[in-house]
């Protein structure tokens, strides 16, 4: 947890792959906290290490960030915000049914045709994607258009939901170098502008 204790919490949610593999911490949402962080000193950043990254476990991949928004609560946090990255959207969406949910933002995220979106009524909805992203050698991708669609199904519910897509951006801010430090991809500046944007609105009320 990086800010402990703050009335306002981003519980940072993140992604996944087919494998059944033990849960790490996204490349992209570990850059993201270290850039956006020390500009909201009074907002507490979690993140979300699940059981097991894997899609095909994503009841336990919603459970885990349920728990997490809980540990936010038992911090102190009265209001949250969810940041799900990749499969993170789709688990952040299916989370935002919490009464203390109030933003969702979601990078490059995983919206499936079949995930129920009511969860996001009288939330924020803020999606953005990048316009490079696909499938590429070590890095993962989402079609912007799989998120486009579900974007059109969030405001066909009148949802306030917002899209942008990042001109030359791949699939989110970063990956991990084989040694495992971080590298970034192109747009992450941009990237984390526009959740620092969203973050402002999320500060003030």
């Amino acid at each position: 947890m990086t800010n402990s204790g703050g009335r306002r919490a981003v519980v940072c949610v993140n992604g996944g792959t087919g494998r059944e593999v033990p849960g790490t911490w996204s490349a992209t949402l570990k850059l993201l906290v270290r850039h956006v962080a020390p500009e909201f000193p009074s907002i507490a950043f979690l993140e979300v290490r699940y059981r097991i990254k894997s899609w095909k476990r994503l009841t336990w991949c919603i459970d885990d960030c349920r728990a997490a928004m809980s540990l936010a609560v038992e911090d102190g946090a009265e209001e949250l915000a969810l940041l799900g990255f990749s499969m993170g959207g789709a688990v952040a969406i299916s989370a935002a049914d919490h009464p203390l949910v109030t933003t969702v933002i979601g990078l490059a995220p995983w919206i499936p045709d079949r995930l129920d979106v009511a969860t996001l009524d009288g939330r924020r909805v803020t999606i953005a994607h990048g316009s490079l992203d696909r499938w590429l050698p070590g890095i993962p991708g989402v079609n912007p258009k799989s998120s486009l669609r579900g974007f059109e199904r969030i405001r066909q519910r009148g949802i306030d939901a917002t899209y942008t897509i990042v001109s030359g951006g791949i699939h989110g801010l970063a990956v991990r170098s084989p040694r495992g430090g971080t590298i970034r991809l192109p747009r992450a500046g941009h990237w984390a502008e526009l959740v620092a944007n969203e973050l402002r609105r999320f500060e003030s009320g």
